[in-house]
């Protein structure tokens, strides 16, 4: 979703709609400003004319709902944790019931094919929640032998995110959700006389809830309802504009965008969730060999870096941007550093050189740029900035 937070209105281009999905709750939050994107097969609202910065400060300080792409893809079956075993590089059968797992699955060579959360509804029913990707057809090319059945289930999401999160699905829901309801939980909760899927997850380093719903859903009333009970909290709606500050802040990574196939897992970050000790699954063998240093790190710049920036020492392009904004609690500019190779990174004062040859001095950071424990989404952490 975050490939730029960056807009140009004048950089776009008229696309038919038919081809990719639009938003149910899209003629609710619609105006003339809005800028759309296509992610995950699905239309979503890249900026609604809103204050970036004041919806930020929203986020930080009461709630922010979003409407976003993630799209939902269900895997049932008899075979279905064997199956996933053979797909992401974590453990499955151990995944209880209500409960979420984030989850990576590998290209055969090793590299990064997707990044999502697992979710287990059912003894042998998990739903996938997929960023951008072809990860239906995937699933289908490698479900030969197993006994499962791989379905979009026409789930559209919603994410409420922020301190005041927790309060407003306690009014959503008649107080089922409570405090025993712990990050990455889930479950089914009745909203608005209507039946939805509930977890403790989002994509902005807050505390908050994603709200999916079901085929039968009924968009309006469900909107409605979620208006009315954030409302006197301070909720806003916004674009994914000022969610993708701050998930670049939490140090959350975009498939397709801050890694893919040429990535192998430890050079994103993300070697803690490679269990290589587990089943078989798609590219361990690769894996085994592949080299485990990191490539992928944060950088700091006075202002903006901007994706496809290069970064650069004395010898000469030694990385780029592949996400940058100027981060309002921080004060400064942040941005993802993919190296071209790994090394002793952190520290380094470096340069960014923009597409016109300007010059900016940057330094490179670890990821998270603060709350590396998630102290703030796990809600041991309430102080509001």
């Amino acid at each position: 979703m975050s490939d730029s937070i960056h807009f140009d209105p004048s950089d776009t281009v008229r696309v038919g709609a038919r081809r990719f999905e639009q938003s149910p709750f899209r003629h609710l939050w619609e105006t003339p400003e809005t800028l759309m994107g296509v992610y995950a097969g699905r239309f979503y609202a890249k900026h609604v004319g809103e204050d970036v910065d004041a919806c930020y400060w929203t986020l930080r300080r009461k709630a922010m709902l979003y409407d976003v792409p993630e799209r939902p893809v269900e895997i049932n079956g008899p075979d279905a944790v064997p199956f996933m075993e053979r797909i992401f590089s974590r453990r499955v059968g151990d995944l209880k019931l209500g409960r979420g797992r984030y989850a990576i699955a590998c290209a055969h060579h090793g590299g990064l094919f997707i990044d999502g959360v697992l979710f287990r509804l059912d003894e042998n029913r998990f739903w996938y929640v997929q960023p951008d990707g072809a990860l239906e057809t995937w699933l289908l090319a490698h479900a030969e032998g197993f006994n499962v059945t791989v379905t979009d289930p026409k789930s559209r999401v919603l994410q409420i995110q922020g301190p005041a999160s927790f309060a407003i699905l306690q009014d959503l829901t008649d107080g089922e959700v409570t405090e025993k309801m712990g990050y990455f939980h889930s479950g089914f909760f009745s909203i608005a006389g209507q039946d939805v899927y509930v977890s403790r997850t989002g994509w902005t380093g807050e505390i908050g809830y994603e709200i999916y719903t079901q085929a039968k859903t009924d968009p309006d009333a469900l909107w409605a309802r979620v208006i009315s009970a954030g409302s006197p909290h301070g909720m806003k709606f916004g674009s994914v504009a000022s969610m993708g500050i701050r998930r670049i802040e939490a140090g959350i990574l975009d498939s397709g965008t801050d890694f893919d196939l040429t990535t192998n897992p430890w050079e994103a970050g993300l070697g803690a969730f490679v269990e290589l000790d587990g089943a078989d699954f798609i590219g361990r063998k690769a894996l085994l060999k592949a080299p485990r240093a990191r490539r992928l790190f944060g950088l700091t710049c006075p202002e903006a870096p901007r994706d496809g920036h290069v970064i650069l020492d004395e010898a000469g392009v030694v990385g780029h941007v592949t996400v940058g904004a100027k981060s309002p609690f921080l004060g400064k500019g942040i941005g993802y550093a993919r190296m071209s190779k790994a090394g002793d990174w952190i520290g380094r004062e470096l340069e960014v050189r923009s597409d016109t040859g300007a010059l900016m001095p940057c330094t490179i950071t670890d990821l998270p740029f603060y709350d590396p424990d998630k102290r703030i989404p796990r809600g041991l952490d309430r102080t509001i900035p």
